[in-house]
Protein backbone atom coordinates (compact mmCIF):
# COMPACT_ATOMS: atom_id res chain seq x y z
CA UNK A 1 0.00 0.00 0.00
CA UNK A 2 1.91 3.64 -0.79
CA UNK A 3 1.33 5.78 1.95
CA UNK A 4 3.41 8.84 0.07
CA UNK A 5 1.55 12.08 0.49
CA UNK A 6 1.53 14.14 -2.53
CA UNK A 7 2.80 17.76 -2.19
CA UNK A 8 -0.89 19.29 -2.75
CA UNK A 9 -2.23 16.81 0.43
CA UNK A 10 0.86 18.12 2.52
CA UNK A 11 0.19 21.46 2.12
CA UNK A 12 -3.71 20.93 2.33
CA UNK A 13 -2.95 19.59 5.43
CA UNK A 14 -0.67 22.16 6.76
CA UNK A 15 -3.31 25.08 5.85
CA UNK A 16 -6.19 23.05 7.58
CA UNK A 17 -3.99 22.46 11.02
CA UNK A 18 -3.25 26.30 10.56
CA UNK A 19 -6.64 27.25 10.38
CA UNK A 20 -7.62 25.53 13.54
CA UNK A 21 -4.83 26.83 15.13
CA UNK A 22 -5.54 30.52 14.45
CA UNK A 23 -9.04 29.99 14.55
CA UNK A 24 -8.58 29.12 18.40
CA UNK A 25 -6.15 31.69 19.11
CA UNK A 26 -8.30 34.55 17.29
CA UNK A 27 -11.45 33.66 19.09
CA UNK A 28 -9.47 33.07 22.84
CA UNK A 29 -7.01 35.57 22.58
CA UNK A 30 -8.60 37.86 25.30
CA UNK A 31 -11.87 37.93 27.86
CA UNK A 32 -14.77 37.61 25.04
CA UNK A 33 -12.79 37.82 21.71
CA UNK A 34 -15.55 36.68 20.07
CA UNK A 35 -17.72 39.51 21.43
CA UNK A 36 -15.36 42.11 20.47
CA UNK A 37 -15.10 41.14 16.80
CA UNK A 38 -19.38 42.02 16.72
CA UNK A 39 -18.96 45.38 18.92
CA UNK A 40 -15.98 46.70 16.88
CA UNK A 41 -18.12 47.39 14.00
CA UNK A 42 -21.44 48.46 16.19
CA UNK A 43 -19.64 50.88 17.70
CA UNK A 44 -18.44 52.62 14.56
CA UNK A 45 -21.91 52.29 12.85
CA UNK A 46 -23.82 53.78 16.26
CA UNK A 47 -21.12 56.48 17.27
CA UNK A 48 -21.21 58.06 13.10
CA UNK A 49 -25.21 57.14 12.87
CA UNK A 50 -25.09 59.67 16.39
CA UNK A 51 -23.45 62.42 14.41
CA UNK A 52 -25.83 62.12 10.86
CA UNK A 53 -28.78 62.16 13.21
CA UNK A 54 -27.45 65.93 14.91
CA UNK A 55 -26.72 66.84 11.33
CA UNK A 56 -29.95 65.85 10.45
CA UNK A 57 -28.72 63.27 7.38
CA UNK A 58 -31.45 60.23 7.30
CA UNK A 59 -30.21 59.74 3.64
CA UNK A 60 -27.21 59.36 2.09
CA UNK A 61 -26.76 59.08 -1.81
CA UNK A 62 -30.10 58.06 -1.87
CA UNK A 63 -30.15 55.41 0.69
CA UNK A 64 -30.78 54.89 4.63
CA UNK A 65 -27.75 56.10 6.64
CA UNK A 66 -27.93 52.94 8.37
CA UNK A 67 -27.48 50.30 5.55
CA UNK A 68 -24.78 53.63 4.04
CA UNK A 69 -22.84 53.19 7.19
CA UNK A 70 -22.86 49.51 7.88
CA UNK A 71 -21.85 48.81 3.94
CA UNK A 72 -18.98 50.76 3.68
CA UNK A 73 -17.63 49.98 7.53
CA UNK A 74 -17.85 46.30 6.99
CA UNK A 75 -16.44 46.66 3.41
CA UNK A 76 -13.66 48.69 4.98
CA UNK A 77 -13.21 46.00 7.64
CA UNK A 78 -13.23 43.27 4.92
CA UNK A 79 -9.80 44.99 3.75
CA UNK A 80 -8.18 46.26 7.24
CA UNK A 81 -8.78 43.34 9.30
CA UNK A 82 -7.43 41.11 6.74
CA UNK A 83 -4.77 43.00 6.17
CA UNK A 84 -3.54 43.80 9.37
CA UNK A 85 -3.72 40.41 10.52
CA UNK A 86 -1.99 38.92 8.01
CA UNK A 87 0.93 41.25 7.88
CA UNK A 88 1.86 39.79 11.61
CA UNK A 89 1.43 36.52 10.69
CA UNK A 90 4.86 35.42 10.04
CA UNK A 91 5.75 37.04 13.23
CA UNK A 92 3.31 34.93 15.15
CA UNK A 93 3.59 31.51 14.01
CA UNK A 94 7.79 31.77 13.92
CA UNK A 95 8.17 28.52 16.47
CA UNK A 96 6.20 25.92 13.69
CA UNK A 97 8.88 26.83 11.24
CA UNK A 98 10.72 24.33 12.96
CA UNK A 99 8.59 21.96 10.63
CA UNK A 100 10.18 22.01 7.13
CA UNK A 101 6.16 21.47 5.74
CA UNK A 102 5.26 25.18 7.05
CA UNK A 103 6.19 28.20 4.92
CA UNK A 104 6.10 32.15 5.81
CA UNK A 105 3.78 32.16 2.88
CA UNK A 106 1.21 29.48 4.26
CA UNK A 107 0.88 31.29 7.92
CA UNK A 108 -0.66 34.28 5.90
CA UNK A 109 -3.18 32.92 3.25
CA UNK A 110 -4.46 30.82 6.02
CA UNK A 111 -4.72 34.17 8.07
CA UNK A 112 -6.28 35.61 5.51
CA UNK A 113 -8.78 32.92 4.87
CA UNK A 114 -9.84 32.95 8.37
CA UNK A 115 -9.90 36.69 8.25
CA UNK A 116 -12.54 36.66 5.80
CA UNK A 117 -14.38 34.24 6.85
CA UNK A 118 -14.86 35.85 10.32
CA UNK A 119 -15.94 39.51 8.65
CA UNK A 120 -18.19 37.80 6.35
CA UNK A 121 -20.00 35.66 9.76
CA UNK A 122 -19.92 39.06 11.24
CA UNK A 123 -21.42 41.23 8.22
CA UNK A 124 -24.53 38.38 8.10
CA UNK A 125 -24.92 38.57 12.03
CA UNK A 126 -25.31 42.55 11.86
CA UNK A 127 -27.66 42.96 9.19
CA UNK A 128 -30.02 40.13 10.59
CA UNK A 129 -29.94 42.14 13.71
CA UNK A 130 -30.66 45.43 11.71
CA UNK A 131 -33.53 43.55 9.72
CA UNK A 132 -35.28 42.41 12.94
CA UNK A 133 -35.61 46.44 14.43
CA UNK A 134 -37.17 46.94 10.49
CA UNK A 135 -34.03 47.78 8.46
CA UNK A 136 -34.35 46.76 5.05
CA UNK A 137 -31.05 45.04 4.46
CA UNK A 138 -31.55 42.66 1.55
CA UNK A 139 -29.02 43.36 -1.18
CA UNK A 140 -30.70 43.97 -4.76
CA UNK A 141 -27.48 42.95 -6.13
CA UNK A 142 -25.94 40.15 -4.20
CA UNK A 143 -23.65 39.23 -6.74
CA UNK A 144 -22.14 42.73 -6.71
CA UNK A 145 -21.83 42.85 -3.18
CA UNK A 146 -20.07 39.71 -3.26
CA UNK A 147 -17.66 40.80 -5.83
CA UNK A 148 -17.12 43.70 -3.89
CA UNK A 149 -16.21 42.00 -0.90
CA UNK A 150 -14.56 39.30 -2.40
CA UNK A 151 -12.16 41.93 -4.31
CA UNK A 152 -11.79 44.15 -1.17
CA UNK A 153 -10.57 40.69 0.28
CA UNK A 154 -7.89 40.28 -2.29
CA UNK A 155 -6.60 43.48 -2.12
CA UNK A 156 -6.14 43.28 2.20
CA UNK A 157 -4.88 39.47 1.16
CA UNK A 158 -2.00 41.23 -1.28
CA UNK A 159 -1.69 44.06 1.30
CA UNK A 160 -0.92 41.23 4.05
CA UNK A 161 1.43 39.64 1.72
CA UNK A 162 3.45 42.48 1.06
CA UNK A 163 3.64 43.83 4.53
CA UNK A 164 4.47 40.70 6.30
CA UNK A 165 8.08 40.50 3.92
CA UNK A 166 8.53 44.68 4.33
CA UNK A 167 7.87 44.34 7.98
CA UNK A 168 10.16 41.53 8.51
CA UNK A 169 12.85 43.18 6.58
CA UNK A 170 12.24 47.02 7.83
CA UNK A 171 10.42 46.54 11.49
CA UNK A 172 9.75 50.61 10.99
CA UNK A 173 7.60 49.95 8.10
CA UNK A 174 5.22 48.77 10.94
CA UNK A 175 4.94 52.25 12.38
CA UNK A 176 4.35 53.81 9.17
CA UNK A 177 1.61 51.33 7.93
CA UNK A 178 -0.23 51.96 10.92
CA UNK A 179 -0.16 55.36 11.22
CA UNK A 180 -1.44 55.02 6.81
CA UNK A 181 -4.49 53.44 7.94
CA UNK A 182 -6.11 56.34 9.55
CA UNK A 183 -6.76 58.69 6.43
CA UNK A 184 -7.09 55.69 4.27
CA UNK A 185 -10.62 54.76 6.72
CA UNK A 186 -11.06 58.59 5.51
CA UNK A 187 -9.65 58.50 2.08
CA UNK A 188 -12.40 55.67 0.85
CA UNK A 189 -15.10 56.96 1.90
CA UNK A 190 -16.39 55.53 5.18
CA UNK A 191 -17.71 58.46 6.35
CA UNK A 192 -18.47 60.29 3.73
CA UNK A 193 -19.78 59.98 0.12
CA UNK A 194 -16.86 60.23 -2.36
CA UNK A 195 -19.25 62.15 -4.99
CA UNK A 196 -18.89 65.28 -2.54
CA UNK A 197 -15.37 65.29 -4.03
CA UNK A 198 -15.20 67.54 -6.45
CA UNK A 199 -12.87 67.13 -9.73
CA UNK A 200 -9.35 66.76 -9.85
CA UNK A 201 -9.16 66.17 -6.18
CA UNK A 202 -11.82 62.79 -6.78
CA UNK A 203 -9.44 61.39 -9.02
CA UNK A 204 -7.04 61.36 -6.75
CA UNK A 205 -8.97 59.71 -4.16
CA UNK A 206 -10.14 57.25 -6.86
CA UNK A 207 -6.47 55.73 -7.24
CA UNK A 208 -7.62 53.74 -3.66
CA UNK A 209 -9.28 50.96 -4.33
CA UNK A 210 -10.94 50.69 -1.29
CA UNK A 211 -13.33 53.62 -3.18
CA UNK A 212 -14.51 51.58 -5.48
CA UNK A 213 -15.15 48.32 -3.78
CA UNK A 214 -17.13 50.50 -0.85
CA UNK A 215 -19.36 52.12 -3.48
CA UNK A 216 -19.68 48.79 -5.48
CA UNK A 217 -20.83 47.14 -2.28
CA UNK A 218 -23.65 50.11 -1.60
CA UNK A 219 -24.91 50.23 -5.50
CA UNK A 220 -25.27 46.27 -4.79
CA UNK A 221 -27.42 47.26 -2.04
CA UNK A 222 -29.43 49.68 -3.47
CA UNK A 223 -29.57 49.94 -7.42
CA UNK A 224 -30.64 53.89 -7.14
CA UNK A 225 -27.33 54.84 -5.26
CA UNK A 226 -25.63 57.48 -6.64
CA UNK A 227 -22.33 55.96 -6.90
CA UNK A 228 -19.06 57.42 -9.01
CA UNK A 229 -19.40 57.19 -12.62
CA UNK A 230 -15.63 56.13 -12.13
CA UNK A 231 -16.51 52.99 -10.58
CA UNK A 232 -14.82 49.67 -11.44
CA UNK A 233 -14.77 46.21 -10.42
CA UNK A 234 -12.23 45.10 -13.24
CA UNK A 235 -10.04 48.17 -11.18
CA UNK A 236 -10.10 46.58 -8.02
CA UNK A 237 -9.61 42.79 -9.15
CA UNK A 238 -6.61 44.22 -11.31
CA UNK A 239 -4.74 46.08 -8.37
CA UNK A 240 -5.09 42.83 -5.96
CA UNK A 241 -3.84 40.45 -8.41
CA UNK A 242 -0.84 42.86 -8.82
CA UNK A 243 -0.39 43.09 -4.90
CA UNK A 244 -1.03 39.12 -4.47
CA UNK A 245 1.69 38.86 -6.87
CA UNK A 246 4.19 41.14 -6.06
CA UNK A 247 3.69 39.55 -2.28
CA UNK A 248 4.19 35.91 -3.55
CA UNK A 249 7.34 37.03 -5.35
CA UNK A 250 8.46 38.69 -2.33
CA UNK A 251 7.80 35.00 -0.12
CA UNK A 252 9.80 33.44 -2.51
CA UNK A 253 12.58 35.63 -3.00
CA UNK A 254 12.76 36.17 1.11
CA UNK A 255 11.97 32.89 2.02
CA UNK A 256 14.78 31.45 3.73
CA UNK A 257 15.38 34.89 5.88
CA UNK A 258 11.99 34.91 7.08
CA UNK A 259 12.57 31.58 8.72
CA UNK A 260 16.38 32.81 9.66
CA UNK A 261 14.62 35.81 11.10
Amino acid sequence: MNTTRTPTNITLSVWKALFLREAVSRLSAGRAAWLWLLLEPIVHVVFMLFIFTIIRMGKVGGIDTVVWLMVGMLAFFMFTRTGTQTQNAVKSNRGLFTYRQVKPVDTVLVRAALEGFITILVAIILFSSAALFGISTLPDNPLLVLEAFFGLWLVGMGFGLMASVAGELIPELEKVIGFVMTPLYFASGVIFPITVVPQPYRDWLLLNPMAHGLEAARLGFAPYYHAVPELSIAYIYGFALGAIFLGLALHGRFASRLIAQ
